[in-house]
C-alpha cells in the first residue's frame, strides 16, 4: 500500500486523543522548561479547538512572563505550528500567562489569577521541578515538594477539575532495582521534610542533608520521591495519574528531530566528547541506561489523559515511561555510535583534540586518566591562554565536568530494570492513525541516524554553529587526527626511549659487577 492510500485511510479514522482535549482548560507549570515547551507545541498543534492554555510562568532575567514566552514562541521548537496557525500572535491567543513561582509561598499568585484556575480548569499538568542533580537541599525542597503540594492544594479547590498529571521520574526510588508500577513508601515524611525546610537556613539544611538522604544519591532523587509521595496521597480527594518518565532526551520523531534546549544527559557527553574534552569516565561500560525521547513521554500524557477521561480507565493511576525493555544501548554503544558520527559526519567546530579516549571499569585508572588527559591539558592550555593575554577556559570547563561526572557517575555504575505494563497495555487501543500521531515506544528508533539528528540540533541550537560550516569543522578534524597520531608515536618513543635508558643502566651495572669479579 502506497504511503498516500496508508494517509487516506488513517484520515478516516477518528482521532479520539484530540477530541479529549477539545473544548477544555489545560493548566500547565513547568511549561517553559524542556518538556514544557515539547507539550505545548504538540497541544497547540494537534488541538486546534482546545479552549484554552493556562501556563505558569515567572519572571526571570529581567523580562515578565509575557515576554518569555513570546521569546519561547519564536523559538526554532514552534515554527511549524507559527506557520500552520499563522503566527506566533495566533498561538498567543490560545494562552493565558499567569505569573507565578512554584518554588514561593501561594505560588506568588494573584488572587485573581487563582480564582480563575479554580473557576476554569480541567485538566493540569505538574511538570515544573529543579531537574539540577546538585540542586542545594533547601531548594530542591521547595521546589519540588512545596511545589507540588501548593498545586495539588490548588487542584483540591478547583471546581471543574477531571484529571490531575504528576510528572515524577522512573529514577526515584533507586533502592528498587526493578521499578514497578505501584506507589512505593517515601524516603522521609513530605510533611516533615517540608516543615523543616521552611524554618531552618539553607546552610543548616546541608548539613543534616546526609542524614536525611541516607543512601539516596542527591537531592532530586529525594525531593522527587517526597513530591510523588504527595500525589500518591492526594488520589483519596482528586483524580491523579502519576507519570515515571526515565531519562528524557532530545526530540526522535516531531516537529524537529534531535532538538533540546540543554545539555543535560547523552547530549552533553557528545559534546563534550566530541570537543575532545571529555577523555575518560568511571562506568560500567556494557550496562545499560534508559532513555526517552520527549516527544514519546509528551505523546504520552496526552495519551494517558484519552485513557482516563474517554475510555475510562480509571484503575491505573501510575504508569513508568521507559524504553529499556523494548531498546537496549549500553553505554559503551552510546559513546562509539557518537564518536563515529562525529569523527565522520558531523563534527563540532574548535574541537580542541581529537575525539578519544575510553570508560574506565577502576575508579583509580580513570582517575589517572583524568589527570594526564583533563587536568594537565587544561592547566597547560589556559597556562598559554594567561600568557597570550585571553580568558582561560578549560580548567573552568572541566571543574564543571567533574562536578557532572560526581553525580552522574552513581547512574553509570548502576543498573535498573522498569516494569512497563501499562504503558504497553495503552497501545492496544489506540487506532493505527492514533498510533502514529501518538507514538509512545521507541520501537524502531534507528539509534545512529537518531544520535546524529541529536549532534546535528545540538550544533546548530546548541552551540550556534551553522551547517555551512561542516566541511571546515571536518578539515580540522583531520589535522586534529594528524596531531594526535604524531604526539601518541612521540608520547610512545619517549617510554621506549626512557625504558632503553633504564635498561641500559642496568645492563651497564651488571657488566661492571662481572669485570670486578
Amino acid at each position: 500500500m502506497t504511503p498516500e492510500k496508508t494517509a487516506q485511510m488513517w484520515d478516516k479514522l477518528p482521532d479520539r486523543i484530540v477530541e479529549t482535549f477539545t473544548d477544555q482548560t489545560v493548566f500547565i507549570t513547568g511549561g517553559t522548561g524542556f518538556m514544557g515547551k515539547v507539550l505545548l507545541e504538540k497541544l497547540l498543534r494537534k488541538c486546534p479547538d482546545i479552549r484554552e492554555i493556562v501556563v505558569l510562568v515567572r519572571n526571570k532575567k529581567g523580562k515578565c512572563p509575557q515576554e518569555r514566552l513570546q521569546l519561547i514562541f519564536s523559538e526554532p521548537l514552534f515554527a511549524k505550528v507559527a506557520a500552520l496557525r499563522g503566527g506566533v500572535d495566533k498561538l498567543l491567543s490560545k494562552m493565558r500567562i499567569i505569573g507565578g513561582d512554584v518554588s514561593e509561598p501561594d505560588l506568588a499568585m494573584s488572587a485573581s489569577c487563582r480564582q480563575y484556575i479554580i473557576d476554569n480548569v480541567d485538566i493540569i499538568v505538574h511538570a515544573a521541578a529543579t531537574v539540577r542533580f546538585d540542586e542545594a537541599l533547601k531548594k530542591a525542597i521547595l521546589l519540588n515538594v512545596r511545589g507540588t503540594k501548593l498545586i495539588l492544594d490548588l487542584a483540591k479547590e478547583c471546581k471543574k477539575l477531571k484529571l490531575f498529571i504528576h510528572i515524577s521520574t522512573a529514577y526515584c526510588h533507586l533502592h528498587e532495582k526493578l521499578l514497578e508500577e505501584r506507589p512505593y513508601d517515601p524516603p522521609a515524611d513530605p510533611h516533615k521534610v517540608l516543615a523543616a525546610a521552611e524554618i531552618f537556613n539553607t546552610e543548616t539544611i546541608e548539613h543534616i542533608a546526609p542524614k536525611l538522604l541516607n543512601n539516596l544519591p542527591n537531592s532530586y532523587a529525594f525531593t522527587k520521591a517526597l513530591a510523588e509521595a504527595l500525589a500518591v496521597e492526594a488520589m483519596k480527594q482528586i483524580p491523579v495519574i502519576i507519570l515515571r518518565p526515565s531519562i528524557v532526551i532530545p526530540i526522535w520523531r516531531e516537529p524537529l528531530p534531535g532538538w533540546t534546549d540543554n545539555i543535560n544527559g547523552p547530549t552533553g557527553l557528545l559534546i563534550g566528547a566530541g570537543k575532545g574534552v571529555i577523555r575518560s569516565m568511571y562506568c560500567r561500560s556494557n550496562s545499560y541506561a534508559d532513555y526517552l525521547p520527549v516527544d514519546i513521554f509528551i505523546n504520552g500524557i496526552m495519551v494517558v489523559a484519552w485513557n482516563y477521561l474517554q475510555r475510562g480507565d480509571k484503575e491505573t493511576t501510575i504508569y513508568n515511561f521507559t524504553s529499556s525493555a523494548e531498546v537496549k544501548i549500553t553505554w559503551t554503544e552510546l559513546i562509539e555510535t557518537g564518536k563515529e558520527i562525529i569523527v565522520n559526519r558531523v563534527p563540532l567546530n574548535g574541537v580542541v583534540w581529537y575525539p578519544g579516549g575510553s570508560m574506565k571499569h577502576s575508579r583509580l585508572l580513570h582517575n589517572i586518566c583524568a589527570i594526564l588527559f583533563h587536568w594537565i591539558p587544561a592547566i597547560l592550555v589556559d597556562t598559554l591562554l594567561y600568557v597570550l593575554r585571553f580568558e582561560p577556559v578549560l580548567m573552568r570547563v572541566h571543574r564543571r565536568i567533574s562536578k557532572g561526572f560526581d553525580v552522574f557517575e552513581y547512574y553509570t555504575n548502576n543498573q535498573w530494570d522498569f516494569q512497563s505494563d501499562a504503558c504497553q497495555r495503552l497501545r492496544v487501543h489506540l487506532n493505527a492513525r492514533e498510533k502514529e500521531d501518538y507514538k509512545i515506544d521507541a520501537i524502531g528508533v534507528d539509534i545512529p541516524n537518531y544520535f546524529e539528528d541529536c549532534v546535528r540540533a545540538a550544533r546548530v541550537y546548541i552551540l550556534k554553529e551553522t551547517d555551512d560550516t561542516i566541511p571546515a569543522a571536518k578539515r580540522h578534524m583531520k589535522i586534529m587526527r594528524t596531531v594526535d597520531l604524531i604526539v601518541r608515536y612521540v608520547f610512545i618513543g619517549f617510554i621506549l626511549w626512557i625504558l632503553s635508558r633504564w635498561a641500559s643502566t642496568i645492563l651497564s651495572g651488571k657488566s661492571e659487577q662481572l669485570h670486578v669479579l
